[in-house]
């Protein structure tokens, strides 16, 4: 790890550490384990693997961005996004993202900012998801706070500014060329032949968004994967008695992903708790109730993709160590 890198964890760790101390100074503990001891496992259980769901429609959004590129069925897709999940769980820098790139690459021959390029195309439809979920959601609930005012006034000009950037280069492709164009008449030839095809590649990884049915698809699958999150975190809510409210989980969701784009621990620990908590306390709910459900929901949804991500991780003969090694894998 560069010291760049280091100083990059270290500002994560010590985000977390804050907004851990925030969501938890006022904690009685005692509070906490009664919520947990009355919390219905079965129903814990059934979220657990309900958030399976999601997932598999997440997969199901990547095959219809990569169909242009390549046709991939769904089940060689889905373990790729659990190792990218577990990556992310596990590891800084959302290193999950450039392990399962590299792992399409190597399984499935598409090239590397091809792969990257529908990823980031993922990311910036999950943004405005999140942004009409917690728009949708404070219309349904009428819960607010500061703290949901900013996340999505940070939140929203960057998303907007990245849809408009994505469809016009995946409309009108000759603007990167021209672009590329001119920037290779600056480079050397080696040089000027490694712009024109990444250039290239990522015109190849907006093919999607030129194909009216797959977008159409795209677009579909990400409300859906999300709104299936939403319900496992339903599920939660009904586990620990709390009166069921889905638009409230739609803002619950919504702020806590959205508040994701704040550097953090793997994982987005503490920041998870703190957001998930603070919105559920602006609708009335006892806090030491609400840390409770956010440090639970938050286990859901992180520790069974984890441990499933591991297992396809190992049963493609890598290791720890290539986690690791996520970024030197991203140059491979």
């Amino acid at each position: 790890m560069t010291r760049r890198q280091q100083i990059f964890v270290f500002i994560g760790i010590a985000v977390s550490i804050l907004f851990l101390w925030l969501a938890f100074r006022n904690l009685h503990p005692e509070a906490v384990l009664q919520n947990l001891g009355r919390a219905n496992i079965p129903l814990l259980l059934i979220g657990a693997v309900w958030y399976f769901s999601a997932v598999m429609v997440i997969s199901m959004r990547w095959g219809y961005l990569l169909k242009s590129i390549r046709a991939i069925p769904l089940p060689r897709l889905m373990p790729l996004v659990c190792i990218g999940y577990m990556g992310n769980n596990v590891y800084p820098f959302r290193s999950g993202e450039a392990l399962r790139i590299y792992l399409l690459r190597q399984e499935h021959h598409i090239p590397f900012v091809k792969g990257a390029t529908t990823v980031l195309i993922e990311r910036v439809f999950d943004g405005l998801v999140m942004l009409t979920f917690i728009l949708i959601g404070v219309n349904l609930t009428h819960v607010g706070g500061e703290v949901i005012q900013s996340v999505a006034t940070f939140a929203t000009p960057l998303f907007l500014i990245a849809l408009v950037i994505f469809f016009a280069l995946a409309m009108r492709p000759n603007l990167l060329r021209q672009l590329s164009n001119r920037i290779e008449t600056w480079l050397p030839k080696r040089l000027a032949g490694i712009v024109d095809k990444l250039s290239e590649d990522i015109i190849g990884g907006l093919e999607g968004l030129r194909t009216p049915a797959d977008l159409a698809m795209t677009i579909l699958t990400s409300y859906a994967c999300w709104m299936l999150e939403a319900s496992v975190y339903l599920l939660v809510a009904v586990a620990f008695g709390l009166t069921p409210d889905y638009g409230l989980m739609l803002v619950v969701v919504g702020t806590v992903n959205l508040a994701g784009l704040i550097p953090a621990s793997p994982g987005q620990l503490g920041v998870f708790e703190f957001f998930a908590s603070q919105v559920l306390i602006g609708a009335g709910v006892e806090s030491n109730l609400a840390l409770t459900y956010a440090l639970t929901i938050h286990v859901v949804i992180w520790l069974p993709v984890t441990l499933v991500g591991f297992y396809f991780l190992i049963q493609r003969g890598l290791s720890w160590r290539d986690i690791r090694h996520a970024r030197q894998l991203e140059n491979a």
